[in-house]
């Protein structure tokens, strides 16, 4: 973190604030570290948090505060024994020892990729995590005085099954209410050189073209814009060009002096570099296979000195319509308008109508029922009816039952799904789309900030609230983003149904990396490994994974796995130190 720009320390009357990250502005950091400082410091405050990408520490004059923002792209850890805490931070590595480790945290880790994320479990005894939303008030002396969240910045949702007035007129308003939010949401994270990732696909190009529009307009501070494309000149991915140039050439008809970068990434695959990407973050990464791409992006964004990154992470779940409304249909009786809106979902996504009642009825009301029948049914293979919350075949029934994987199951679906699984896929999202282990890696390391405005509070507010018949198009997926774009957006951006997925380089890094991956497991030495893995049975999953068996899910448990085994085999060969934070930017 010596780079500029990462930490922000401010001092007042009221005491001294260490702000990681940005409040409120990534442009103007000081003022509203300040500002964070003076509305927190004061005795009996009881505030919501306000919007940004940062972990804070508050040290007022009797007391100390800790606290994350709502979408937790930034980690804070504390250190804790006795009640007393004796050392906080941003790694979790640092606080703790390698020797002593919390094996009900790799159980909560191994139920799916967002688990660990939101619980306070981390990989080291003694080492909690401070959640997102959190304020954690400490005495001057560390003893801790209570952990609440701050504030209430959601809306109170309609029901999302009543009809929407005025049809047309509904849904032009919702639009212009998510524009607005969206402007808000990207103005708030610009800074003096901000890089935008553009892929051609409606997200991100709706995201860099208000980057471009808002300074040109005069409703944003002017700054650096940089670009940041991928790309692809052969294989499927290479489909993806005619979107991207058409992106890049509107973008930059609002802002000319914006500059674009290609970065060529053929010869790019998941998995290569795999013992750097998984071995060396904070805590195991689900999603470090797919990490080669994006660092070869980040290092671009480096060189060119950029402060920020903004990506269209997030978009799918939020503003695109909520297909677990049909469980509220289903649990409130409304049996025939549930199967009639199925039918109309199913007709909109390919799918046949009992796919979608399976997926959003049956599932959420019955998770770990459904998938150990799901199990049974397509039972055969390691990875045969692997689903979110089973037990992977390769993790040992006495290890899971000895440190809690079913108990983990059962909250992770209840996190997932909740009571009323229309609501909890908002708070899945955040943890979902963009996991910050990578993202904050990669900020120590090349000292500038990845963030997500369609992750931000008042985007996720803005349609959390939208009845369904404004929010659901059928055949048109994320209908009220592309109206609220309609005036930025290129025609051939707009009208596109279905984005090129990332297959390809997947099935490339498997067939490329396959037997390294499965020498990895079988030369581990971590004594953890052998305890919680059935190695043989790891490395089958491998192979059924090469040859296409198996679905997303089960893929995704494999790899999950596969960076468990490669952090612990690394774990030992880094250092726990880490140098302190710098204040670069300071305040009086």
């Amino acid at each position: 973190m010596e780079r500029q720009g990462l930490v922000t320390t401010v001092t007042s009357r009221v005491g001294v604030a260490a702000v990681v990250g940005w409040v409120g502005s990534a442009r103007d950091r000081v003022a509203c570290a300040r500002r964070l400082l003076d509305d927190f410091g004061r005795r009996g405050a009881a505030l919501p948090l306000p919007a940004g990408d940062y972990a804070a520490v508050l040290a007022c004059r009797d007391r100390i505060l800790v606290m994350r923002d709502e979408q937790a792209r930034i980690p804070l850890f504390l250190r804790e024994s006795g009640g007393r805490v004796s050392a906080v931070g941003t790694s979790a590595r640092a606080l703790g020892s390698v020797t002593e480790l919390e094996p009900r945290y790799f159980c909560r880790y191994l139920t799916g990729n967002m688990a660990q994320q939101h619980t306070d479990l981390t990989p080291f005894a003694g080492v909690c995590r401070v959640l997102g939303g959190e304020i954690v008030e400490l005495s001057v002396t560390g003893r801790m005085r209570g952990r609440t969240q701050g504030g209430d910045r959601r809306v109170r949702a309609p029901d999302p099954s009543a009809p929407a007035a005025d049809g047309p007129h509904a849904r032009r308003a919702a639009a212009q209410d998510l524009r607005l939010a969206l402007e808000h949401a990207v103005g708030r994270r610009m800074g003096a050189k901000t890089a935008c990732h553009v892929s051609g696909g409606t997200d991100s190009t709706s995201v860099a073209l208000l980057a471009a529009d808002l300074p040109a307009a005069g409703r944003a501070d002017p700054g650096d814009l940089v670009l940041l494309a991928g790309r692809f000149c052969g294989g499927e991915l290479a489909g993806e060009q005619p979107y991207l140039h058409a992106a890049l050439e509107e973008i930059r008809r609002h802002a000319p002096a914006a500059r674009p970068v290609l970065v060529d990434a053929d010869d790019v695959a998941d998995f290569d570099d795999f013992q750097h990407h998984a071995g060396d973050t904070d805590e195991p990464h689900a999603h470090a296979f797919r990490a080669p791409f994006w660092a070869r992006l980040h290092a671009v964004a480096t060189e060119l000195g950029c402060d920020t990154l903004l990506t269209g992470c997030g978009a799918d779940p939020i503003v695109d319509a909520n297909p677990f409304h049909l469980h509220r249909l289903a649990r409130t009786g409304r049996l025939r308008q549930m199967a009639g809106q199925a039918r109309a979902w199913a007709a909109g996504s390919d799918r046949g109508s009992r796919d979608i009642v399976q997926a959003y009825v049956v599932q959420p009301a019955l998770p770990l029922a459904a998938e150990r029948i799901t199990a049974l049914v397509r039972g055969g293979t390691a990875l045969g009816g692997l689903g979110t919350f089973n037990r992977p075949r390769w993790l040992r029934s006495g290890f899971a039952r000895a440190h809690g994987y079913r108990e983990a199951s059962i909250e992770e679906s209840r996190f997932v799904y909740g009571r009323k699984p229309e609501q909890s896929l908002y708070d899945a999202a955040n943890y979902l789309a963009a996991p910050d282990p990578l993202s904050w890696h990669r900020a120590r390391q090349d000292g500038f900030f990845l963030t997500h405005p369609f992750l931000d509070p008042e985007v996720v507010a803005t349609m959390r609230h939208l009845p369904v018949d404004v929010a659901f198009d059928p055949g048109r997926p994320k209908s009220v983003l592309r109206e609220a774009m309609a005036d930025l957006l290129p025609a051939r951006i707009r009208g596109r149904a279905v984005k090129t997925p990332f297959n390809e380089l997947y099935v490339r890094g498997l067939r490329t990396h396959g037997d390294e991956l499965i020498d990895l497991c079988r030369t581990a030495r971590h004594p953890l490994i052998p305890e919680m893995f059935d190695v043989e049975t790891l490395c089958q999953a491998v192979r059924e994974a090469q040859l296409g068996i198996g679905d997303s899910y089960a893929c995704d448990r494999v790899n999950s796995s596969l960076a468990l085994v490669m952090w612990l085999e690394r774990l030992d060969q880094r250092s726990g130190a880490v140098r302190p934070a710098l204040p670069v930017i300071a305040g009086s």
